[in-house]
C-alpha cells in the first residue's frame, strides 16, 4: 500500500513538472519572439505552477497573516527545498537561491526561467546581487530570500546575514518577514528537513512515502526598513521570526546573547 502510495505521488509530481517544463518553454520562446522580458507574467505564471506543485507534495497546509499589497523584501527561515513551491504559491514571487541548485536536471532550469538569482558561497559578489535584487523590487516584484544562507532542522535559527538586505534599504522597501514550520503529529518534523548529505532524489522518495505532514506559514507584521542599517534590520527579522516560531520568551533572550555578543 505504501509503495502504491508513492508511486501515484511521483507520477503526479512527474506530471506537474513535465507540464512546467513546457510551460517555461513556451514562456521562453515568446520572449524570443515579443524581444521583451515578460518578469511579470513569468511570475505569475510560476505562482500558479507552484501552487500545482505544492498540492502534489504530502502536506496540509495552513497560512496566517496578511499577504502585503505592495513589493517587499520578503526573508524566511529555511528548512527545505519545499519552502520554495509552498511560499511561492502565495503570491508571484522571484528567488534568490544557492548557485547549487542552478545545476538541478529540470528544476535548475526551471527555477532560472522563473526568475531565480543564484548565489555562490562565499561569493565576493553581494553587491551586484544587491542590484539585481533592487531592479526587482523597483519594478513592484516581490522577492523572497533566506538570510540563514543554508538550510536547518527547523530546530532552530542560524544569524540572519544582513548583506543583501541592503537593497530594500536602497529601495525603500519594507521587508516581510515569514515563519514557516513542519510538523507531524503536533512534533517537529524529522522527514521534510533538507539538510546535510541529504541528496534530492532519496530526499524525495522519503517524502512522498511518508504520511501527510503539517505546515504553518506566517506571514509576519512588515518591517520598514527605513532608518535601520542591514544588520539592524536582520536582526529585527530574525527575532521576529523566532519568537512567532519558538516564542516570546526564546527571542528575548537570543536578543539578549546577540546583544552581549555585539
Amino acid at each position: 500500500m505504501k509503495k502504491l502510495r508513492l508511486y501515484i505521488r511521483l507520477f503526479r509530481l512527474i506530471a506537474v513538472i513535465s507540464f512546467g517544463t513546457l510551460l517555461a518553454a513556451g514562456i521562453t520562446l515568446l520572449e524570443r519572439w515579443v524581444r521583451h522580458d515578460l518578469m511579470p507574467t513569468r511570475q505569475r505564471l510560476t505562482r500558479w505552477f507552484l501552487a500545482r506543485l505544492a498540492a502534489a507534495l504530502p502536506f496540509r497546509l495552513s497560512v496566517q497573516g496578511q499577504l502585503p499589497r505592495q513589493s517587499m523584501l520578503w526573508v524566511s527561515n529555511h528548512v527545505s527545498w519545499t519552502d520554495i513551491p509552498l511560499l511561492g504559491m502565495l503570491t508571484p514571487l522571484s528567488f534568490l537561491s544557492k548557485a547549487e541548485v542552478r545545476t538541478w536536471p529540470v528544476a535548475g532550469w526551471l527555477a532560472l526561467k522563473a526568475g531565480t538569482l543564484f548565489i555562490r558561497r562565499g561569493s565576493a559578489d553581494s553587491n551586484l546581487l544587491n542590484q539585481q535584487l533592487g531592479r526587482h523590487l523597483q519594478q513592484g516584484c516581490n522577492v523572497l530570500i533566506f538570510p540563514e544562507g543554508t538550510t536547518t532542522d527547523g530546530l532552530g535559527l542560524r544569524t540572519f546575514h544582513g548583506r543583501l538586505l541592503s537593497s530594500a534599504i536602497e529601495c525603500g522597501v519594507a521587508l516581510q518577514p515569514v515563519a514557516i514550520r513542519y510538523l507531524r503529529n503536533g512534533q517537529p518534523c524529522s522527514v521534510a528537513p533538507f539538510i546535510g548529505d541529504d541528496d534530492m532524489l532519496s530526499h524525495l522518495l522519503r517524502l512522498l512515502g511518508s504520511d501527510i505532514g503539517e505546515v504553518q506559514i506566517q506571514l509576519l507584521t512588515p518591517i520598514a526598513s527605513t532608518d535601520l542599517n542591514r544588520n539592524a534590520l536582520a536582526r529585527a527579522a530574525q527575532q521576529s521570526i523566532r519568537e512567532a516560531l519558538f516564542g516570546a520568551a526564546d527571542a528575548e533572550q537570543s536578543a539578549g546573547l546577540n546583544g552581549k555578543a555585539a
